[in-house]
């Protein structure tokens, strides 16, 4: 079993806090906890937008705080992002997610995240082995 305390996570772990522009991510589960997907709570500050494309990996979404909008840049459509609302990028879909509030995610990875990944010029993450 693992049992992993946000709190004491962001104190004594900081290999496991990634930060970018505008975000944070704080990974509770990545690719060496063998349970075949990564979860992280994400936040994105206010006022931020976010072009992000995981042709590696399918990535779930559940927001838990804040308001915003994603935009699948493939198609056009626009849907809101609050509290309770999850997404699916299930196509591996190109997407501009943007933070009117800040946002705070839940978020899994499949493949797994490493922990080590960085975003490429075009929003993906490099195909990493755990």
């Amino acid at each position: 079993m693992i049992v992993r305390d946000f709190n004491e996570i962001t104190k004594t772990e900081p290999n496991r806090v990634v930060s970018d522009a505008q975000w944070s991510s704080v990974r509770m589960l990545l690719a060496d906890d063998g349970m075949g997907f990564s979860f992280h709570i994400t936040f994105l500050e206010a006022g931020s937008e976010h072009t992000f494309h995981y042709k590696n990996h399918f990535e779930s979404v559940y927001c838990m705080q804040g308001k915003g909008s994603i935009t699948d840049l493939a198609t056009g459509e626009t849907y809101e992002i609050k509290p309770g609302v999850m997404y699916a990028l299930n196509e591996h879909d190109k997407h501009t997610l943007r933070a009117e509030e800040e946002l705070v995610m839940a978020c899994c990875f499949n493949p797994p995240v490493t922990g080590n990944e960085v975003h490429q010029a075009d929003g993906s993450y490099a195909l990493e082995s755990a």
